[in-house]
């Protein structure tokens, strides 16, 4: 099958849109299916307002035109609400073509944290936007059950997975290290609620790793805490693998891919009680949910690293991608059916 992909979230990003994306291309491709990947990486871009290491396709509509015209997908799924989603779904609907799209991230709380505008307003947008897809991809039941009260339609879930091969345990000497030690990976940016982690009174030390806009800030204000800027996606697996417990403050995240690398490193969770974690995390055998973070993060030590590490072996890209599959939709109508219409015969006078 000929599957054609548009996204405004691509490499170098480093974040959770582009993991599950690239994870989910690699199993297409090693299925035998062909994709077409368009990422603002191959377009004039500008930077993004508020995120201005994010670039944004400049005018892509022409382009992705002549890219999917010259490509003939057998499907298209427009994964990224951004002016690369808009694009794709402008020729989708212009050429009445069936398309997918997936809900990966949670502008309206993001915006809202941001003081940049009211959930309703962006709500009504999303709405607008994935209105015509033939199935909107979530990644948890969590998530189908707040977007179909939002008013949604055609919700269905794309689980995600992790691989267990590259995230996985492995000891790393880090004697100077005083324990025990805190993680937080992910952008640092006020929607991810980092500040929550980074004032909590707890014994040993805490790493943040990730870049963002609120980095300068934070850094400055926790001198005690050790940032440690971005890092790719070969080199996290050591900084899991230092920890012991991962953090994540979060309370917008739709899924979290983050939750599961680090149990995938047997490495448990202290999270709050909300959407994505409570959907990832098994609580009290892979990590710890409370509302009280502290708490969280405290009973997470007292966990079997083992039975953490086991809990994420459950969950592979391969079946994710298959459920991914399954929701696709071709891009033509079939045609109905010509029935014939067969004349009673007439009686022989």
């Amino acid at each position: 099958m000929r599957i054609a992909i548009i996204s405004d979230a691509g490499e170098p990003q480093v974040n959770g849109v582009v993991n599950t994306l690239r994870s989910t291309v690699r199993c297409l491709r090693a299925a035998g299916h062909e994709v077409l990947m368009l990422t603002p990486r191959d377009f004039r871009t500008f930077a993004c307002p508020t995120y201005p290491e994010i670039r944004l396709a400049y005018q892509p509509y022409a382009r992705i035109t002549e890219a999917l015209e010259r490509f003939h997908p057998d499907c298209i799924h427009i994964a990224t609400e951004g002016p690369m989603g808009l694009a794709a779904r402008r020729y989708c609907v212009r050429h009445k073509l069936n398309f997918t799209t997936a809900y990966h991230t949670r502008f309206p709380e993001y915006l809202a944290a941001r003081k940049l505008l009211p959930k309703s307003i962006t709500y009504r947008l999303l709405r607008w936007f994935h209105g015509r897809s033939q199935a909107v991809m979530v990644p948890t039941p969590a998530m189908k059950l707040a977007l179909e009260e939002q008013g949604f339609r055609n919700v269905v879930l794309w689980g995600r997975g992790v691989d267990t091969v590259h995230f996985r345990p492995a000891a790393e000497d880090h004697a100077c290290i005083e324990r025990p030690l805190f993680l937080y990976v992910g952008r640092v940016a006020v929607e991810k609620n980092i500040e929550s982690f980074l004032k909590l009174d707890l014994p040993g030390t805490k790493w943040v790793v990730g870049d963002g806009p609120q980095y300068e800030e934070l850094s400055q204000r926790y001198p005690k805490v050790r940032f440690l800027g971005a890092k790719g996606h070969d080199e996290l697996p050591a900084y899991y693998n230092c920890a012991d417990a991962f953090v994540f403050p979060s309370k917008t995240d739709t899924f979290g891919l983050v939750l599961l690398e680090a149990m995938a490193c047997g490495i448990p969770v202290a999270a709050y009680p909300v959407e994505g974690p409570i959907d990832v995390v098994d609580n009290g055998v892979s990590g710890v949910l409370k509302n009280d973070l502290k708490q969280a993060c405290l009973q997470a030590l007292r966990l079997d690293k083992d039975v953490v590490r086991s809990h994420a072996e459950r969950r592979s890209w391969e079946s994710a991608t298959q459920q991914f599959l399954q929701h696709l939709h071709h891009v033509h109508l079939p045609e109905p059916l010509k029935v014939a219409v067969i004349e009673p015969a007439r009686e022989s006078r």
